[in-house]
Formats: structure tokens, C-alpha cells, sequence
């Protein structure tokens, strides 16, 4: 059973925090339109008016709490944890807005959801709160939006169309066409300047985190390459979603005795993927210098976002080349508009997931493959992301 199902006096089933920003209103707007009857759920953040008004214009408003909590306030953090069975959060910058909830909700045994895509975040919590969140049974789950659902499931997916007991290898493609949010933005600039503070919760982590023995798994960056077998150009992606597929290939054995995964970036040009380096390049060094940095900061600001005319028209593919036993599989995880519509989607159905269905018995700071695996696929699937196996030999 879900550890989440056995916390029935809790007030409501999940409170979904930061609702008032644009991808927290495009889920709050994807809860109501979707949840099961009885659900019990909640709106909350730091603006009563915006919470009203929103709990006005939703579907079935009057069924839908409104918690009011502030996140500079620990005890209304506290406050908010204790109602909840899943408290799911679209407020960050995390490194910044974040800590404090994730160790209310480790502390209440409340299980944790969120969209960062900040390593240095990612590894702190672990160091500091994923002990207590094991004592209490909380579930801490980062990244379950673009960043890294399409990349930690699709792998999943892929190893399991494998033998087992074999060594694996998955190299991961991605494809996009659409707007970066403006959280997704704010949060790669702020990593982007605290290059060393993340490399030193990186290595803080390293000295916490229990070896894993017999087995291996690891996710090398790779130099830029021509990838036939996708007929691209392959720019390696030094985001959070290769570190978050290790995780899960440590935590589960299905993974193989040695697991390697790789992902990239997939143009179909040469001189786009230089361009592209280039501008990932002036970002970064912008980013260092903090005029710079909020001269970018203010060309997308979080809580905007493009009109749905424009997301509608937006859309992602994941393709994934797996390697194991002598087979060869290919896959696709695909979609709409990802920075937004689709990112809202992963998040409801993964808060959804967590609150409702039988799932294995874990605890502390897991993955979204190793807390919620196949459940959460076939929820997705049903949502209309497409998880598929393209060709295999």
C-alpha cells in the first residue's frame, strides 16, 4: 500500500503550494479538471486574494481548500505539512525557497513533491533531511516535471523491454520545440552562478550517500558527436536528469550488474549545435556577473509564461537507445508543449500517484521511477503522453 494511504486524518489528500504562479495555476486548473470525486485537496501560497481568486474561477471551486502560508513563516510551513499527505510545491528558485518545506514535510511524514531541476538542491536535502524523512516514511521526490520524468521513466521504461542480469547501456535524445518557463529559466541562471557551492553539496552528498555494492551505474558527459542511430547531432546535457537516472539504476536492480547512461541534446545541423553551445556558453558567463545575471533574470521573469495558443503548438520526443544482452531497443517518450502544459501534467498525475495507488514501500529522497515506476507511466499514458517502444533487434 501507499505509505501516503495510511495518513487518513490528514485534512486533505494533497496541497498543491505556489498555485497562483503560471505552471502552479496550469495545475491547479489540471487537479480540478481531473481529480478523482472525493479527492481532497487544497490550493495554497502567501496571497489570500490571488488563492480567491483563482478557488474562484476553478471547477468545483467550492469543493477545494485554501491554505494561506507564507514560506518566509516556518511554523505556517509546519502548519501547512501537518494537513497534508502529499504537499506538492512549484515555488523556487528551491535553493532559495525550499528547505524549509522539504524538512517540515520530513519531519511530518508528509510525502514531499517538486519541480526543481537544482542539483545543489537536490544534494543538500538529501545530506540534511532524507534520515529524518526514512524515520517518519515521507517521500521526497524532486524534479517530476520536464525535469526528469520524460528522461528517469523513459529509461525506465527501456531497461525493462531488456534481459536482466546484464549489463546496460541508454543514451538518451532530446528534441523540443517551445518555450522555457520562466522558473525552469531563473533556476538554470541561479545554478549557472553557484557553480562551486553545487559542486560542494556534490561532494558533501558523496560522503553521506551509502556505496552501492556488486553493482554499478553512472552517467558520463560525453564529448559532442554525430549519433547515427538517431541521425543527429548529439550535444551532451549537463542537466539534473542524467544524475536523477543514476539514482534510480542504483536504487533498483532491474538496472543490471553495470549501468551506464548518457544524454544529449539532438539538432539536426552542425551549425546549430555550435550556435547552441555558443549561446549555453554566454549565458553561463553572464550568469557569473550579477548585473548580467538580473538583466536576464528580467527578460523572463517566474510566473510568466506564453499563451496557450502558443503552448498548444509546442512539443517534446525523448528517444532512447537501449543496449543490453545482445538486444538493441529503441524508444520515445513524447508529448506536448513541456516547459508548461505537459510539465503541469507530470506534476498533478505524480502528486495524484503518490496520494492514491498501491506503490512499492519507500521512503527518504527517492526517484520518481523508484517511488511511483509503472503507476506513474500508466497514469501518463492515459493523459496522453506517449511512452512507446519504436523498433527493436
Amino acid at each position: 500500500m501507499s505509505s501516503g494511504q495510511g495518513r487518513a486524518d490528514r485534512v486533505y489528500d494533497i496541497v498543491l503550494y505556489g498555485a497562483t504562479g503560471f505552471v502552479g495555476q496550469l495545475t491547479a486548473e489540471y487537479l480540478a479538471e481531473h481529480a478523482p470525486e472525493g479527492l481532497r485537496w487544497a490550493i495554497a501560497g502567501r496571497n489570500a486574494e490571488k488563492l480567491a481568486t483563482l478557488r474562484e474561477r476553478l471547477p468545483g471551486g467550492a469543493e477545494i481548500g485554501v491554505v494561506q502560508a507564507d514560506g518566509a513563516d516556518p511554523e505556517a510551513v509546519r502548519e501547512l505539512a501537518r494537513q497534508a499527505r502529499v504537499v506538492a510545491t512549484t515555488v523556487g528558485p528551491y535553493i532559495t525557497y525550499g528547505e524549509e518545506l522539504v524538512a517540515a514535510c520530513a519531519d511530518e511524514g508528509t510525502d514531499y513533491l517538486d519541480l526543481t531541476g537544482e542539483p545543489e538542491f537536490v544534494d543538500l536535502t538529501f545530506v540534511r533531511h532524507d534520515a529524518r524523512a526514512r524515520e517518519t516514511g515521507a517521500r521526497i521526490v524532486h524534479a517530476a516535471g520536464f525535469d526528469s520524468i520524460p528522461h528517469d521513466l523513459g529509461v525506465y521504461f527501456t531497461v525493462r523491454q531488456l534481459p536482466e542480469d546484464v549489463p546496460i547501456t541508454v543514451d538518451g535524445f532530446v528534441r523540443a520545440g517551445g518555450r522555457v518557463s520562466g522558473g525552469t529559466f531563473h533556476s538554470a541562471l541561479t545554478g549557472f552562478s553557484r557553480t562551486r557551492q553545487t559542486a560542494a553539496a556534490a561532494q558533501d552528498r558523496k560522503r553521506h550517500e551509502p556505496r552501492t555494492v556488486g553493482r554499478r551505474a553512472y552517467a558520463p558527459v560525453s564529448a559532442p558527436r554525430y549519433a547515427k542511430e538517431v541521425g543527429a547531432w548529439a550535444l551532451p546535457l549537463p542537466t539534473i536528469d542524467a544524475a536523477v537516472v543514476q539514482r534510480s539504476a542504483r536504487a533498483l536492480p532491474r538496472y543490471g550488474p553495470d549501468f551506464r547512461y548518457r544524454q544529449y541534446a539532438a539538432v539536426k545541423t552542425l551549425s546549430f549545435a555550435v550556435g547552441g553551445v555558443a549561446l549555453v556558453g554566454a549565458v553561463f558567463a553572464a550568469a557569473q556577473v550579477s548585473p548580467a545575471r538580473r538583466w536576464l533574470g528580467d527578460r523572463l521573469k517566474p510566473g510568466e509564461g506564453p499563451s496557450s495558443e502558443k503552448r498548444a503548438k509546442s512539443w517534446f520526443s525523448v528517444r532512447f537507445v537501449g543496449e543490453g544482452g545482445g538486444r538493441r531497443v529503441f524508444t520515445e517518450v513524447a508529448g506536448g508543449d513541456p516547459g508548461y502544459g505537459e510539465t503541469a501534467k507530470m506534476f498533478a498525475e505524480s502528486a495524484l500517484c503518490l496520494a492514491l495507488d498501491d506503490l512499492p514501500a519507500t521512503s527518504g529522497q527517492v526517484t520518481t521511477a523508484v517511488a511511483m515506476g509503472d503507476a506513474l507511466i500508466e497514469r501518463l499514458r492515459a493523459a496522453g503522453i506517449t511512452f512507446r517502444v519504436a523498433a527493436s533487434r
